[in-house]
């Protein structure tokens, strides 16, 4: 079997779980959070990211005031972090928070905010 890479770099994509989305709008959401998060991180994180292959783990928040208050701890991490608030187009109402995305980030530090959280 071939190595498994050692990742050192990626992306936390969180998206809520208390509200009622369909598959398709939950993978909306969390690419409009790893767009907005990428756009903040800063150059060496994005490349050194970006030369590793990108990870990227999707996890699920059980509300809105939990998304905001891991965005609070990553920002004071140094962590890029993009709350993300839907249009109102289709399926939920405008302006409700959906998603955040953290990162890219180092692996290690992203664990420690987001490690109890689940696996979407």
């Amino acid at each position: 079997m071939p190595d498994i890479p050692d990742f050192k770099w990626k992306q936390c994509l969180i998206v809520r779980n208390d509200i009622k989305m369909s598959c398709g709008k939950k993978c909306a959401q969390i690419a409009h959070a790893a767009i907005g998060a990428y756009e903040k991180a800063d150059k060496i994180a994005r490349k050194n990211w970006f030369d590793e292959g990108q990870k990227k783990v999707v996890l699920k928040a059980n509300s809105e005031r939990q998304l905001f208050e891991i965005k609070t701890i990553a920002e004071q991490a140094g962590i890029a972090a993009s709350i993300i608030q839907d249009a109102g187009l289709t399926e939920i109402p405008p302006g409700t928070v959906t998603a955040l995305g953290l990162g890219p980030a180092r692996s290690e530090t992203l664990d420690r905010i987001t490690g109890d959280l689940s696996l979407l």
